[in-house]
């Protein structure tokens, strides 16, 4: 059977059954994929739980909690709630496909699942502090502070040490409708700091745990 016809086969037999809310094709074919393929079908029962494959759903790759994440190839990897993140305590799997886009197709050119100790985690983070975070989430969440101060607050605290110093890159959400602490870390140092061994040039043919992804995913680039 054709590739292309086979991953058009594929986005038609998953997609009716993930959820309305959830918005970008490519990422729930690839997650629900990863979760068909290694982890039993699971399903989170909530959207908001910290790890979207929890530790006794992974019975065949290490027994740790796993989350994976469909991002676009060079780009930096959306981790979350930064306090949420510096929190983690335990080893876990970050699971990435890299994706390309071709026309109106999504090609994933990078599989990797690197296994995060504490240890590691916390050298990321490093010199980062859990109270500089809650300094800087407590000002981004203020209602007193207005939304231009509290903008200019935060990209002063941001563009300064501890923050310019650290892997992981805090990243302020404010606007109209938000105002959070996200956090996430460069295309290059995921390769640098948790898979090393990895290749980062496009794959031809990028395999995980000895399983090749289906093919291209029928996606039209964001307008």
């Amino acid at each position: 059977m054709p590739r292309l016809f086979r991953l058009a086969l594929l986005t038609l037999v998953l997609l009716p059954a993930l959820p309305a809310q959830e918005v970008q094709r490519h990422g729930l074919v690839f997650e629900r994929w990863v979760r068909d393929s290694f982890f039993g079908g699971h399903r989170p029962k909530s959207y908001t739980q910290r790890w979207d494959i929890p530790a006794e759903a992974n019975k065949d790759h290490g027994g740790v909690p796993v989350n994976p994440k469909a991002v676009k190839y060079g780009a930096p990897v959306d981790l979350g709630d930064a306090l949420r993140q510096y929190e983690i305590d335990t080893p876990f799997i970050l699971l990435l496909g890299f994706w390309r886009q071709e026309g109106d197709f999504k090609r994933f050119t990078n599989l990797l699942a690197p296994r995060v100790t504490p240890e590691q985690w916390r050298r990321l983070w490093a010199p980062i502090t859990y109270a500089d975070l809650l300094k800087l989430d407590a000002i981004v969440k203020d209602p007193a502070l207005r939304l231009e101060e509290a903008r200019r607050q935060v990209l002063k605290i941001k563009s300064a040490p501890p923050f310019t110093q650290a892997v992981i890159q805090v990243n302020p959400k404010l606007d109209a409708r938000q105002r959070r602490l996200q956090c996430s870390i460069r295309f290059d140092d995921v390769f640098r700091h948790l898979a090393p061994e990895a290749d980062p040039r496009p794959q031809a043919a990028p395999a995980l745990w000895g399983r090749e992804f289906p093919g291209p995913i029928a996606s039209p680039p964001r307008n």
